[in-house]
């Protein structure tokens, strides 16, 4: 008798609701409304079949408009099988790629079969977005993510921080692992991805996998030799931000390339809000693997010149006439075109690769803590 009258409701509700989605700014308050009013009837009724209730539909798709970006828009997305939403899904996968949020975004897509649409993503022009879904991908810890992310890891056409995020989006889920491990055995595994392949497989919670690693793998040695342990374990521990701070522009080193509120030099990326774009987990592998986790804007160049000179840097800018580079050093050259012999993308990042050789474990652990503070300003 009640689901009776709920579906009476429904009835008159539709009955009066346009067709045909309006655009936001055209749907008037009564319209939201009476949204709303059909959204909860339609939630309370079993096997709802949308296909059969166009207007029902279409007053959905109005208030999902309104939740954008919530919690409730992915749970009545779910509820409904709302395909029509994937483009939704995919930008909060993308620009929400380490919160709960946009992995369950990246989830339903997974569930829904969209394996084409986010190879497709993937596949971007901008190697950063890319790289983002995959973490989504990977947070969903999801084995059947897998055949879609394997290809990556051996494609000699993607960048490196697009391989190591496939290699680190398969280490979460035990299959992956297991194939990722296979992998290294056979020597089938590129050598710019040992760190990540370490990172994974020497944190795995299957004690067989970790020993079978290690007669492959290792991660890199802080100060004095001493070992340090995977991501996932220096993500646990807690940092002192004002020594990190300290270290940031002592033994760190790293204000002699990166400026903060206006302070250090500048050559990489600006770190005055680096802890609202990065987790601390990114922290670490843009310290750890700097070429796996470069910033797509900051990518390093090699120069060659007529004379025999070779300079390696970041392009600054560039003109039908002169390149403008920059390097580590923060010293900017300008060299016309016409004198240049060679000009390519260098796989390696400008910033060193052993940084961390002057650090202990938890000298590094307080610098991403001093990063994780440097959040944008109201």
């Amino acid at each position: 008798m009640l689901l009776r009258s709920f579906s009476c409701l429904l009835v008159l509700f539709v009955a009066t609701a346009p067709l045909v989605a309006l655009a936001q700014d055209e749907v008037t308050p009564a319209q939201r409304a009476r949204d709303a009013l059909i959204v909860k009837t339609l939630q309370r009724l079993p096997g709802v079949d949308l296909s059969q209730k166009p207007e029902a539909k279409a007053a959905l798709l109005r208030h999902l408009a309104t939740i954008a970006g919530s919690d409730e828009f992915l749970v009545l997305v779910d509820k409904f099988q709302l395909r029509d939403t994937k483009d939704e899904l995919l930008r909060l996968a993308r620009e929400q790629s380490d919160s709960t949020l946009g992995v369950k975004a990246a989830g339903l897509l997974v569930k829904f079969g969209e394996q084409e649409l986010l190879a497709k993503a993937i596949a971007d022009p901008d190697p950063a977005k890319g790289a983002k879904l995959i973490t989504a991908l990977g947070l969903l810890s999801d084995a059947q993510t897998n055949d879609l992310l394997a290809p990556l890891v051996h494609s000699a056409e993607q960048p490196l921080a697009i391989r190591a995020a496939a290699v680190a989006a398969i280490g979460r889920n035990a299959p992956g692992q297991k194939w990722l491990l296979e992998t290294v055995e056979a020597k089938k595994l590129a050598a710019d991805l040992s760190f990540a392949a370490a990172n994974v497989l020497l944190a795995s919670p299957d004690d067989a996998i970790r020993s079978a690693a290690g007669k492959h793998l290792s991660l890199p040695a802080g100060a004095g030799g001493e070992p340090l342990p995977p991501i996932a374990e220096l993500v646990k521990r807690s940092g002192d931000a004002a020594r990190g701070q300290q270290l940031f522009a002592t033994t760190g080193t790293c204000a002699k390339c990166h400026k903060v509120r206006g302070e250090g030099k500048d050559v990489g990326p600006d770190l005055s809000e680096i802890g609202t774009k990065l987790s601390p987990e990114a922290l670490y592998l843009s310290i750890l693997d700097p070429s796996a986790g470069v910033s797509f804007d900051y990518e390093s160049w090699l120069l060659r010149t007529l004379d025999g000179t070779v300079l390696t840097g970041i392009i600054v800018s560039q003109t039908e006439d002169v390149v403008t580079l920059k390097t580590a050093e923060a010293i900017v050259h300008q060299i016309a075109r016409d004198d240049i012999e060679q000009m390519k993308k260098s796989p390696q990042s400008i910033m060193p690769a052993d940084l961390q050789k002057q650090l202990k474990a938890q000298d590094l652990v307080d610098i991403v803590a001093y990063l994780a503070t440097l959040k944008k300003q109201s």
